[in-house]
Formats: structure tokens, C-alpha cells, sequence
């Protein structure tokens, strides 16, 4: 598996182009996307339960577009402190958020804006104020060292450029012995530098 992206990508435009296709699913998500989306996808393919998914608003549920389902990984306890890389409209944070309790907190980190307003959006709604949307980067966590005891991220870290660096960033900022929720794409073969240098397969 390719660690980095290819001398002489163009990050940026990769970025440009992830957040105006997130800001979209956030503002209209009923739109024509390559990808699935909404709670009933959730349930039907990654087996999120039904029950909790209703308790949430239809704003943070509508834009759900993960790959698969973090908190099914392990458990989150009372008191955690979770973090939720690529929180988009905080789908997984607030079900997270749920988990942890008042005495625990949930932090999402985005780069989207019109997501983290989706997110901030729903924390109210449920009156969850131990849920905190943070706008950053993935390879730049706006998190203290050692200071989250879970680290949950749903199909996001296989759109970053430097995947050495994000773990890097994630390691820094887990306690010792934190754990990490993860539920992403992954490549069974090498793809061939023209594959890797396509920006349109990034974002498709």
C-alpha cells in the first residue's frame, strides 16, 4: 500500500475538491454522489442499530456517508475522551458523544465547513455539550498530546495525501494505551503512479 501520494501531486486542489463535494453532501444530500449516503444505508449495510439512529437528528443522519461503523469496533466508556477524525455532519460523534456521557467529551475535527455547522447543529439538538466541533487537518490534529482515549474515523483516511503522517498525528494525541476506531477503504494491489497522481480517483 502507497504511503504517500506521488512527488508532484497537487494536494491542494485534492483538498479544494474533497471539501466543495463534502460542503455539497452537507447542504443537499439527497444530491446525485458516487457514494451512499443516510441512516438507511447505515443500517442496511453497516449494521448501525436503528433505534439509535432515530434518536438523532435527520440533518446529522442525511449526510452520513461512512464506509463502515467505528463503534462497533469496541467499546467507549463513560467519562471518554473520543475524537472523531473527518467527523462530517457527526453522525458517529454524537453516537459517540451518547457513550461518553456529560462527563466524558466528543470532539470532532473537520475541514469542511458546512459539515462542522451540520455537527454543532445536532449537538444542540440533543443538548450534548460535551460534543465540540473543531476545524483542522488530519495531518495537524488541533489536539493535545495524550489527551483522547479514543480515536474513531470512518472513511476518511484513505483521501489523505501523507498516511505516515496521520498515524504519526494520532498516535501523538492517544493516552498510552488509547485505541483507535477504524473503518476505511483499503487497495488489495499497488496502483501504478498514473492511478495515484488522478485526483479524480481520489475523490471517486
Amino acid at each position: 500500500m502507497a504511503l504517500k501520494s506521488p512527488t508532484g501531486f497537487d494536494s491542494e486542489r485534492l483538498r479544494e475538491e474533497i471539501q466543495s463535494i463534502y460542503s455539497q453532501v452537507a447542504t443537499s444530500p439527497e444530491g446525485d454522489f458516487h457514494f451512499h449516503r443516510g441512516p438507511n444505508y447505515a443500517v442496511a449495510q453497516l449494521a448501525y442499530d436503528e433505534t439509535e439512529l432515530a434518536g438523532l437528528p435527520a440533518e446529522s443522519t442525511a449526510s452520513f456517508a461512512g464506509v463502515g461503523n467505528p463503534l462497533a469496533i469496541g467499546e467507549i466508556a463513560p467519562g471518554e475522551v473520543v475524537v472523531d477524525l473527518g467527523c462530517g455532519a457527526g453522525m458517529d460523534l454524537l453516537l459517540a458523544a451518547e457513550r461518553v456521557g456529560p462527563k466524558g467529551r466528543a470532539i470532532g475535527i473537520d475541514m469542511t465547513p458546512d459539515m462542522l455547522a451540520q455537527t454543532e447543529k445536532g449537538a444542540e439538538l440533543i443538548g450534548a455539550p460535551q460534543v465540540e466541533a473543531r476545524r483542522g487537518d488530519l495531518l495537524d490534529l488541533p489536539i493535545e498530546s495524550e489527551s483522547v482515549d479514543v480515536v474513531i474515523s470512518n472513511g476518511v483516511l484513505n483521501l489523505v495525501t501523507d498516511k505516515v503522517a496521520a498515524f504519526s498525528e494520532i498516535a501523538r494525541v492517544l493516552k498510552p494505551g488509547g485505541r483507535l476506531h477504524l473503518a476505511d477503504i483499503v487497495m488489495n494491489q499497488e496502483l501504478d503512479e498514473s492511478a495515484r497522481g488522478n485526483i479524480d480517483l481520489w475523490t471517486g
